[in-house]
């Protein structure tokens, strides 16, 4: 449990700062230009009071200003078809490197698509990325060659990469601290439910029709969301849109004195490239908790891809299912991830927004949020168990298909603590790193995405040495490993982030010198 007392040294510790820093007499720029009260360019303007909605309302605010963002990531997350292996005569490596390339695609997309949101604003790069991953789903299902599918799957991550880099950030703009868990939690489905419910829609393609069918209704589906993207997505973030607010204002002044923040933060090309590039490595490097926390998602993130490779070996050979009948194993994983969501939403954010009142006007420490990853940490390594001893053909199928409601359950409550997260993971990123959010997520999609690209490489070696019980048994005893990670955030979190550069919470570091 995170120490009661520290919302209270966090006020005591911000009113000595004001009073000491700040001044009674501290001017005000006339020119600086900054969101009214109830300003309707602010993207939070209409959560001025999330305390009052009903559990109806939410839904239905989450349905229009988020599901298009779920659609995107269902969208780039849906996999690859087997009989693509046999037309084009690629070997069983070369078809988990359809899976593996599209992944490895998400370890360079984000570089540039957290970084290019905060410079250029969100509405652009999900624009521009998504018309050129729609037309790479064209290329793919017109390939002619091995080479040219692995190229176009590679690209098409990349690009695809901007909804999973960028949604957590986008969901901070328009959420305040309040609402942002239950939005998280919604959103937190997507990543996991996208690869547990397109090998369903691939398998039963693949028997009824030719792999390339399954690129073209991609193509399709991302084309419709392009248009939606155009029509239905405003830009969310607030230094982009104070730019244009004092862009408006010097034409209706004829003052050109009037000035945004960001218009005055000038950099040379070389700076910018750093900030594109580098800046979410530096962030990662420099932040121990990014990094544990970037080790425990990107493991639970690899299992993920990994039971893409597990399935077919436990379901199709052991149990003899058909590749559609085998898929259908894996829809109790996002069933599972739903119920996470519906119990987050009911029992724990209750819990938070009591705990804002309590701290208010200062915000609840992240560590506030890392009591459900203690409970999914256990929860997951036990799913494994239950896969891995549950696995041999003389028992039912069911059995194993069953502990996937577990581990959606579980992921889903690791992953949604941010963003861009899963209930710890995320929201304890997008709450610690509110200023670089995109930057902070996008080296955590980076590294996860190498776990998710490079799992289902030596699964099939793995299953195939140890068998299905063992193989399994050793994930959840890695698992098991991973556990204390949120514990040990828990208990010195605040320590870390005293000496961090970008968590919003820097006035802590005057707790030192009380």
């Amino acid at each position: 449990m995170v120490n009661r007392s520290i919302c209270s040294e966090v006020t005591i510790a911000r009113k000595s700062i004001n009073s000491a820093q700040l001044g009674p007499q501290e001017d005000v720029d006339p020119y600086l230009v900054e969101f009214d009260p109830g300003d309707p360019l602010n993207p939070k303007a209409q959560l001025v009071e999330p305390a009052t909605m009903d559990i109806r309302e939410f839904f239905a605010y989450v349905s229009k200003n988020e599901m298009l963002v779920i659609i995107l990531i269902h969208c780039s997350a849906v996999g690859i078809i087997q009989p693509l292996t046999k037309e084009l005569g690629m070997s069983q490596k070369a078809g988990v490197l359809t899976i593996s390339l599209f992944v490895a695609g998400y370890c360079v997309g984000p570089l540039l698509w957290g970084p290019l949101s905060e410079q250029y604003g969100r509405r652009p790069v999900f624009i521009y990325t998504f018309i050129v991953y729609t037309v790479f789903q064209v290329a793919a299902a017109l390939a002619r060659n091995t080479a040219s599918i692995l190229a176009f799957r590679f690209l098409g991550g990349v690009f695809a990469a901007a909804p999973l880099t960028n949604s957590g950030a986008l969901i901070s703009d328009i959420w305040d601290v309040k609402a942002r868990g239950k939005a998280l939690a919604i959103f937190t489905v997507a990543p996991f439910a996208g690869p547990a419910l397109g090998p369903t829609a691939a398998g039963f393609l693949g028997e009824h029709t030719t792999w390339r069918w399954l690129f073209w209704v991609l193509a399709m589906f991302a084309g419709v969301c392009w248009i939606m993207i155009i029509f239905t997505m405003p830009e969310t973030y607030s230094p982009v849109l104070l730019i244009r607010k004092a862009e408006q204002k010097r034409i209706e002044t004829n003052d050109s004195r009037y000035y945004a923040p960001m218009e005055k933060d000038v950099i040379t090309a070389f700076q910018r490239a750093e900030r594109v590039l580098a800046r979410p490595f530096v962030i990662f490097f420099q932040e121990p908790m990014l990094m544990a926390l970037t080790m425990y998602i990107s493991f639970v993130y690899g299992c993920i891809y990994l039971l893409f490779q597990a399935y077919p070996v436990v379901f199709i050979q052991g149990h003899k299912l058909s590749a559609g009948v085998s898929s259908l194993m894996f829809i109790p994983i996002p069933i599972g991830g739903t119920i996470a969501v519906i119990f987050y939403v009911l029992i724990y954010n209750p819990k938070y927004e009591r705990e804002v009142e309590r701290c208010a006007p200062y915000p609840v420490p992240p560590e506030f949020r890392l009591e459900i990853a203690l409970i999914a940490g256990p929860l997951f390594a036990a799913s494994f168990f239950w896969f891995a001893w549950t696995s041999p053909s003389k028992i039912s199928f069911w059995a194993p298909m069953s502990s996937g409601l577990l581990m959606g359950f579980a992921i889903s409550w690791i992953f949604i603590f941010q963003l861009l997260h899963q209930l710890g993971l995320f929201n304890y990123i997008v709450d610690a790193y509110i200023t670089v959010a995109a930057s902070a997520l996008a080296s955590n999609t980076v590294i996860r995405s190498l776990c998710g690209a490079a799992f289902p490489l030596f699964t099939p070696e793995m299953y195939a040495s140890l068998g299905p019980r063992w193989a399994s048994s050793l994930v959840g005893f890695v698992a098991i490993a991973m556990i204390p990670i949120p514990l040990v955030l828990q208990r010195y979190g605040p320590t870390l982030r005293r000496k961090s550069k970008y968590a919003p919470a820097q006035d802590l570091v005057a707790l030192d010198e009380k």
